[in-house]
């Protein structure tokens, strides 16, 4: 516990407008922040990763969290806004004159029920906005039935995990999960786990079940999500070349490393450099062959490119770039040029492509994606899409945009959901996402197709730096190293811009 000891009190002029005060109350971290006229008491702590909030923006009457940009409502604690999921706590303020006490802990007002229980929702796809979309219909009290459909056998679970502690062996499996069943069964909403679609009806209002069941649906929501590209090279079907989306093809890797020593890994995005950070944290020779002239520099840049490139290497990464793979064997990758990259195991990490193939065939318009207004709605009525399957109208390009971040999905979730009440709202969030290289993390707010013309300020190196992305003269995306207040009031300043 650091700062006062607010129970005992403070002087009121010591909590200035917007900028949180850190102190501690009945055994736990609490902040003190003066917003719209009031001062709050809170948790001092993010609900998702244990954040420091008293380190984030206040925006209005919330607090944004500094590490992946969480928000919450100061007054109820309620989440405003991905990738949390759980409240924090609230705490009673206490006036004596011109001094402040912390007193005990507020309980949460219930909302009122809205929409029929009549009503049935059904969700296919029970990944970041599939999940997001089924909480946020129980914490806006719907009253009604909630399907959750979800292909993968597992409960839904944290899929960024995958690529990160969990494969490097920093996390135990009993993080992953999102909720445990349980939560499913005290929230009414009736996931089913491994449950395959095979169409829709959508003139029947009907979602029809591999077994042939048919599930009813006054709304729906297609959260389909995206699958991983395969390689189709001779070898690509082998026991030891593996793909990374689900939470088995993460245990099937994890379990193959056992008898490795060598790993080659095909692609250079971020999920195959943040695998290759997590293997080598293993202990495992990692090398990374891409057609890429440079990792990742049509997203960041040259500059952090480089960079990404350096610290991998620095690590024990080996790079071949510009070369593409001709077949694998057992004991290496073969590329076009004939050079053989010795591998006991593979992992392809190509990209992915959204899971079109249901909405396509029960005919919604499709279009690198599954086309949606502001409002996320498909071109069928009481018919939506969310998530990585998703494009949308980008408020601040005006361009159609389809974003594989997993934040993005859960905020795209939450406002599908609103939408399906009946309670408008716009989907003109910004895009963010985080990614994480040994000790360095990246934090990405905004959205830019191709890297024109950037600035840097700061120091790739020293890791401290802001790197802005211009498109025909106007910032479209920033990324940071260090700087995480920055990288909120970019996240803000693009927000102003709609």
């Amino acid at each position: 516990m650091t700062g006062p000891d607010l129970e005992q009190g403070i002087e009121e002029n010591a909590v200035v407008a917007g900028v949180p005060l850190l102190g501690h109350a009945h055994g736990e971290a609490v902040m003190l922040v003066r917003a719209e006229g009031e001062v709050f008491a809170v948790a001092a702590n993010c609900s998702h990763y244990g954040g420091p909030l008293s380190q984030g923006l206040v925006v209005g009457g919330t607090v944004r969290c500094p590490w992946h940009h969480a928000c919450f409502d100061l007054k109820s604690g309620a989440v405003r806004g991905a990738p949390a999921f759980n409240p924090i706590s609230c705490y009673q303020v206490q006036r004596t004159g011109a001094r402040l006490r912390v007193g005990p802990r507020l309980t949460p007002e219930a909302e009122a029920a809205v929409g029929d229980s009549s009503t049935n929702i059904v969700i296919v796809g029970a990944g970041a906005a599939g999940h997001y979309a089924a909480e946020t219909l129980r914490q806006s009290s719907f009253r009604g039935a909630i399907h959750l459909l979800g292909r993968d056998p597992s409960v839904p679970y944290d899929r960024p995990n995958l690529s990160k502690d969990f494969l490097a062996g920093n996390a135990p499996e009993d993080w992953i999960p999102l909720r445990p069943r349980v939560y499913y069964e005290e929230k009414a909403i009736h996931l089913e786990t491994g449950a395959e679609v095979s169409r829709l009806e959508l003139s029947a209002r009907q979602v029809v079940m591999s077994d042939g069941r048919r599930v009813p649906f006054d709304r729906l929501l297609l959260a389909t999500g995206a699958d991983p590209v395969p390689l189709a090279v001779p070898g690509a079907d082998a026991p030891h070349v593996h793909l990374l989306r689900t939470l088995e093809d993460c245990r099937r890797l994890i379990a193959g490393l056992g008898q490795a020593k060598r790993v080659a890994l095909i692609g250079s995005g971020f999920i195959g450099l943040e695998a290759a950070a997590s293997l080598r944290a293993r202990g495992l020779e990692v090398a990374v062959v891409s057609p890429d002239a440079a990792p990742l520099g049509r997203v960041v840049g040259p500059e952090v490119s480089a960079f990404l490139r350096r610290l991998h290497e620095q690590h024990g990464v080996t790079f071949h770039l510009q070369e593409s793979v001709a077949r694998i064997d057992a004991d290496a990758v073969v590329t076009a040029s004939g050079r053989r990259v010795p591998a006991d195991l593979v992992l392809v990490a190509i990209g992915v492509r959204p899971a079109t193939a249901l909405a396509a065939a029960a005919g919604l318009a499709i279009d690198n994606g599954i086309l949606v207004d502001e409002h996320l709605e498909t071109s069928v009525p009481g018919v939506f899409a969310a998530g990585d399957v998703a494009r949308y109208p980008d408020p601040r390009s005006g361009k159609r945009i389809r974003v594989e971040h997993w934040a993005v999905a859960q905020k795209m979730g939450a406002v599908a959901a609103s939408n399906m009440l009946g309670v408008p709202r716009r989907f003109v969030d910004v895009p963010f996402f985080w990614s994480v290289h040994y000790d360095v993390t990246l934090a990405y707010v905004g959205h830019s197709d191709s890297v024109t013309d950037l600035t840097i300020d700061g120091s790739l190196d020293a890791r401290d730096c802001r790197v802005q992305y211009q498109e025909n003269g106007r910032i479209a995306a920033v990324l940071t190293i260090g700087r995480d207040m920055q990288s909120l009031e970019a996240a803000r300043a693009l927000e102003l811009r709609v």
